[in-house]
């Protein structure tokens, strides 16, 4: 029998208290009528005896102690899915708010879910093309991966991440489809803008779920947002056989939401006053991809943060970088050299690349092509540190040839148009023609078989 409740014990920020509850349960969704007729959701949060602590979506400005009337539904908050979503957009709780109507569901799935068991995950081994040179060529991104995007407040992770949206393919089989789940938490009303018209123009919206948690609505609502993005994306992963790729920004105003809320309800903070349970709270979020066993679907992610004083070391990115398998940095020199996207080559890293490039994935040179770059990129950092010193003039031959290639990298290679869609030929293509710029002698990561073919065979 559901019991309706009259009146809270007290109310401290989202959060209400309402004492002599029986029987209800962890993340139990309340139902919170107030006397204007207006109607909001909850969530409990605590158990204390028979009293409940819910943290309310909508905020708990003009509740009234007495003037109110909670009910305890017995069920998670749910989201409703059917392959319908796809091209809609909704709030953080999963409520459309893009004027089309109700979702007429074919099920409902718990927003909460759970990270996936180790014993039923396959190692991923399929190439994602995202048209990005710095991305396909270097540190590659492969289906069921987790990689996240570090970059600063200014940077071009927005634009980034569109254009992620608007290129990214699975290259072979792809079974039912590939689609984006984009959930975006705490942006601005011009970003959230911006992200909506970019995909409608180029097309790109009918294979994207949105899920739009803007700077003006509650904290609380944050917290659901990414959950709810996720739980769509099981259900076109693991219900319709989909390659699924999940881009949230920003994680930074997600664990700012989790700081704020977790002060409310009076817990010791950690670090930088986050709370402490925020290494498990992230890895509940981030666990949730990957390839299960039968089903033919994936779900790959690619949070993006931006790091407070651009410091890599601030408890959000270093709890991300622990959880994910690399990661995509972004940097402000680049930015101030005009040069899009601002990859930081030598930073960024993908811990799972190895397993899906190659002859069989995307070329057979792909490997040897992408650590000699690598490789002679990082002797350009060298040679620019020295040439700081005595002055570019004084450099060696060989030196002068790699301050060539630095420049000629970050501006061919690195460097490309926001519309630009390069194909993985393309991009391994133009890291040979970059290295032929050095003398074969400098080449010392190449094998003599490859250095005929690339070097030598397609010489200008």
């Amino acid at each position: 029998m559901i019991v309706e409740y009259s009146k809270l014990t007290s109310i401290d920020g989202p959060l209400i208290a309402i004492s002599g509850v029986r029987d209800a349960s962890f993340e139990e969704i309340v139902e919170i009528a107030m006397d204007d007729g207006e109607h909001r959701l909850g969530q409990v949060l605590q158990i204390d005896g028979d009293v409940a602590i819910v943290q309310v979506f909508e905020g708990t400005s003009d509740i009234s102690l007495s003037s109110v009337k909670v009910r305890f539904t017995g069920r998670p908050l749910e989201l409703r899915l059917s392959t319908e979503i796809l091209g809609r957009v909704f709030d953080g709780l999963g409520r459309p708010i893009d004027g089309f109507g109700e979702i007429f569901p074919e099920t409902r799935m718990d927003v909460n879910g759970s990270p996936i068991n180790p014993i039923s995950r396959l190692y991923p081994r399929s190439f994602i093309q995202t048209g990005i040179s710095a991305i396909d060529g270097l540190t590659t991104l492969i289906c069921g991966q987790k990689l996240p995007i570090f970059s600063g407040s200014g940077l071009a992770h927005n634009e980034l991440a569109v254009q992620i949206v608007r290129q990214s393919k699975t290259t072979g089989d792809t079974k039912s489809g590939f689609a984006v789940v984009f959930a975006a938490m705490g942006v601005k009303n011009d970003v959230a803008d911006f992200f909506r018209q970019s995909f409608e123009d180029s097309g790109a919206i009918d294979h994207v779920v949105m899920f739009m948690n803007l700077a003006s609505d509650p904290p609380v609502e944050r917290i659901v947002t990414p959950r709810s993005a996720l739980t769509a994306a099981e259900y076109l992963a693991f219900k319709q056989n989909m390659d699924i790729l999940v881009i949230m920004t920003d994680m930074t105003a997600y664990c700012e939401a989790l700081r704020e809320i977790s002060s409310s309800k009076g817990e010791i903070p950690s670090r930088k006053g986050f709370p402490g349970y925020m290494y498990s709270d992230l890895a509940s979020i981030y666990e949730r991809a990957g390839i299960i066993t039968n089903s033919s679907g994936t779900i790959t992610q690619i949070p993006i943060l931006t790091l407070p004083n651009d410091d890599i070391t601030h408890p959000i990115p270093d709890l991300t970088g622990y959880i994910t398998e690399g990661q995509i940095v972004l940097d402000r020199d680049l930015t101030q050299k005009s040069v899009y996207p601002p990859i930081a080559i030598l930073p960024s890293l993908s811990r799972l690349m190895k397993d899906a490039i190659g002859e069989e994935h995307t070329r057979e040179d792909h490997g040897v092509c992408s650590t000699q770059l690598f490789s002679s990129y990082a002797r350009v950092q060298d040679v620019r540190a020295l040439a700081s010193v005595i002055g570019e003039d004084e450099l060696s031959e060989t030196d002068r040839l790699y301050m060539e290639f630095g420049r000629a990298f970050e501006n061919e290679f690195v460097a490309q148009g926001p519309n630009e869609n390069r194909t993985i030929e393309t991009t391994l293509d133009t890291g040979w023609r970059l290295l032929k710029l050095l003398p074969p002698a400098e080449l010392d990561r190449v094998d003599a078989e490859t250095m005929k073919k690339r070097y030598y065979d397609n010489a200008d």
